[in-house]
């Protein structure tokens, strides 16, 4: 395994050699001038031309590729062209919020979807098995921006019941560990933050998460289906096993294989595609980080950002693809 392993990390280097000249490429031909956006539309031509020149946006492609190519083996992702601040730090400062929002709403999407798969395979053909997949169909189809602002009219401007953007209220206080609101409250024991980070989580975590929550449930069900038709499920039926051991014990754990690769594949895509869900709720992470930085033309930001998750997608898939030996241990990595 550990040969797979190392061999598997080597593979990432082409791969994030790829996803540097693409970005890097896309991101200098998207319209506009950074330096008119910093420094406004009433600046001259030779305040500009200046400004190009001291941030090196005026030397040829390969010169810059090769300047933050040289960065980023140095370990320095380089500074904002708007904030003058160094994107490590921001970026240390920002990567955990969306973390854990990822986590909560992949956590959701897995309780959710996981259990209305199997009860909707148990139940072939039944109420809850047509309400759950017209449910996951609904689920795939609703963009999360409208649904985002649907719930913020809801439960926070009508209801009241829920803050609408943001990830903490101003007046809690919190000592930060890990800056994992949600396990530096459990550290240090401050459970009236617990209660207010996790109200703040929950509605962006719902709209992240109802994406995956309705693939996994679908492809739960399939897997399912599938397996509670083999041989070796009729016989421990007919054995007189406990319904909930041949669901649980034998035919989930056969199933979760194809289960497996989509949590893998939408964890990896719910760091990446958090931007709407971070803009409509004020959430401080990386996907309004990258937003903003688009907004402004700020480069630096956009080319880190984007690396660092690629290069966390790419590990989530390989820790996927070492979980599969669990669930088959017929499964070898020679």
């Amino acid at each position: 395994m550990l040969k797979y392993i190392i061999r598997r990390l080597f593979m990432l280097i082409p791969v994030l050699i790829g996803v540097s000249i693409l970005t890097f490429s896309l991101i200098h031909l998207i319209p506009g001038d950074p330096a008119r956006s910093m420094l406004g539309d009433k600046a001259s031509e030779a305040q500009l031309e200046n400004l190009r020149v001291e941030l090196g946006l005026n030397d040829p492609y390969i010169i810059q590729y090769g300047r933050f190519v040289g960065n980023i083996l140095q370990g320095d992702l380089g500074e904002s062209i708007q904030s003058k601040e160094d994107i490590t730090i921001e970026m240390a400062s920002k990567l955990p919020a969306t973390v854990e929002l990822t986590i909560f709403a992949m956590i959701l999407a897995m309780s959710v979807g996981i259990f209305a798969g199997v009860i909707a395979a148990v139940k072939q053909y039944s109420w809850f098995d047509n309400l759950s997949m017209t449910g996951a169909l609904f689920g795939v189809s609703l963009p999360i921006f409208w649904l985002g602002l649907m719930m913020i009219w809801l439960f926070s401007v009508t209801l009241n019941i829920l803050p609408p953007s943001g990830r903490i209220s101003s007046g809690i206080e919190l000592h930060t560990i890990t800056n994992f609101y949600l396990l530096d409250s459990i550290l240090t024991g401050n459970w009236t933050a617990f209660k207010d980070v996790f109200q703040h989580l929950l509605m962006p975590g719902v709209a992240l998460g109802t994406i995956p929550m309705a693939i996994i449930a679908r492809m739960t069900r399939s897997s399912m289906l599938e397996v509670m038709n083999q041989d070796y499920i009729r016989t421990a039926d007919a054995k007189g096993l406990k319904k909930h051991l041949i669901v649980f014990q034998h035919a989930l754990k056969n199933a979760f294989l194809p289960v497996l690769t989509v949590i893998g594949l939408q964890f990896g895509l719910l760091l990446g595609g958090a931007v709407l869900t971070e803009t409509i709720f004020s959430w401080p992470g990386v996907g309004r980080y990258v937003y903003l930085a688009v907004m402004g033309r700020d480069y630096p930001i956009v080319q880190s950002t984007i690396l660092i998750i690629a290069t966390i997608f790419v590990l989530v898939n390989l820790l996927t693809d070492l979980l599969y030996k669990y669930f088959d241990p017929r499964i070898r990595y020679d």
